[in-house]
């Protein structure tokens, strides 16, 4: 039996160097409201401490009801490393594989680094990987 009793994610947080280029990127791929934004008091002393103060980021609502959040404490010029322990990436659902092409080609016309469309037909899915600001993998998965 398991210890805990889940039935999923509430939310992901990453942490970013730059939240207002973390913010307008996506805003930009993926255009979901704000729940919490504390991102223009981020040059206030102690924001970036503050729990309460959601650490002077941004936390957006997605359509499934689970919260994605932006964290200003990076230090500037840092980048994302997949291969430390952590995270790997982050993945987002979309409706079909239709998305993912039209995705790809959205990001390209936005200078968006991406992978291509790749069918992981034994898993039953397709993705699309791509990078934000700080080099963080993100992925777009539909179902196949």
């Amino acid at each position: 039996m398991a210890i805990v009793n889940s039935s999923g994610y509430a939310h992901v947080r990453l942490t970013v160097t730059d939240i207002a280029r973390s913010k307008a990127f996506y805003d930009a791929v993926f255009g979901w409201p704000a729940a919490v934004d504390a991102s223009d008091r981020i040059d206030e002393p102690g924001i970036t401490e503050s729990q309460a103060d959601f650490y002077g980021g941004t936390v957006y609502q997605t359509p499934s009801g689970a919260l994605f959040g932006l964290r200003p404490v990076a230090p500037t010029g840092q980048r994302f490393e997949p291969d430390r322990t952590g995270l790997d990436h982050v993945s987002f659902l979309v409706d079909s594989r239709d998305d993912l092409v039209r995705a790809a080609e959205e990001l390209t016309a936005l200078d968006i680094e991406h992978g291509e469309v790749t069918d992981l037909t034994a898993a039953g899915i397709a993705i699309l990987s791509f990078q934000d600001p700080d080099g963080v993998n993100c992925e777009l998965t539909a179902v196949l």
